[in-house]
């Protein structure tokens, strides 16, 4: 009932729209979906682990619009145990990489890049921002801020506490509003806001990709933990610069002029608008059609 399917239908998310074994069949998905909503930003969500920064390169190169790089911590109820304890690398990791490797390849310009991974507060926010993102997901702590207990049984139908279930008796349990998640990220926000007052940053902008303004914790120093890889500046690389402009953040769309022009169902169903709307004969020249189209 709540997502409008035929009982006794199983449901497949996300739907096999394609299946994806290459770069190659990454940008026909993109061009197939720009192809049906030419307005849309077509997302692409990757799991942060050691090499995704060439990954989302490819992606870029793609046409996507936004890459989500997801951290190994955080995720749905549902999920199997082994998955939550031992699949990903943290969101830092990732993030890190994938910044890099987009400045040093000239696109960080092309896409918005955001993260998430139990992000809880202000802090962890302007982390995620000086090594790049520009966008932050939110999704357990909200949770738990309207009432979540964190049973792990969402995908059985019986949450105490009324959020993932169905059954009409314990719906009724539900107490979360929607005041609670906003009283939250009004917190989060002014954490947001009392750091970069303290770092000197006026907006987000400024602090998107200004990796030099973290700091290692002086009592790991004498560990074995090597954290340089993930707090170099990506405008300081060695190659940076050399392919492109140096960019921190978005600064411009992605260039889809070969797809806005490949587009010729949607240019003969503009064409002969009046026939399909009103029946009318309607000629029209300049359509080269060959039989692979």
């Amino acid at each position: 009932e709540t997502r409008k399917a035929t009982p006794g239908v199983g449901l497949i998310s996300p739907p096999p729209h394609h299946d994806i074994y290459s770069i190659e069949d990454l940008a026909q998905l993109i061009f197939d979906l720009k192809n049906s909503n030419p307005e849309s930003a077509i997302s692409v969500k990757l799991v942060s682990e050691v090499g995704v920064g060439v990954v989302a390169a490819g992606v870029a190169k793609c046409k996507a619009d936004h890459i989500l790089i997801s951290g190994c911590d955080g995720g749905t109820g549902a999920s199997k145990w082994t998955g939550i304890k031992h699949a990903g690398a943290p969101w830092e990791v990732g993030l890190a990489e994938t910044h890099q490797t987009l400045v040093l390849n000239g696109l960080r310009g092309r896409v918005t890049l955001e993260t998430d991974g139990q992000l809880r507060t202000g802090r962890d926010v302007m982390i995620a921002a000086l090594l790049g993102a520009e966008r932050f997901g939110f999704a357990t702590a909200p949770l738990i801020a309207m009432g979540c207990i964190m049973m792990r049984k969402c995908h059985l139908n019986t949450c105490p506490v009324g959020i993932a279930t169905q059954d009409p008796v314990l719906r009724k349990k539900f107490e979360g509003m929607p005041e609670h998640i906003v009283n939250y990220l009004m917190l989060v926000a002014e954490e947001v806001r009392v750091l970069l007052a303290k770092m000197g940053f006026r907006t987000m902008d400024d602090a998107i990709g200004c990796t030099e303004a973290l700091r290692m914790d002086p009592s790991l120093r004498d560990s074995m933990l090597n954290f340089g890889p993930v707090l170099m500046p990506a405008h300081l690389l060695p190659d940076a610069g050399k392919i492109g402009r140096i960019e921190r953040r978005k600064l411009y769309g992605q260039d889809h002029f070969m797809i806005t022009q490949a587009m010729k169902d949607r240019n003969l169903l503009q064409a002969f608008k009046a026939t399909f709307r009103f029946g009318d004969a309607v000629y029209s020249d300049g359509h080269k059609l060959s039989n692979i189209d």
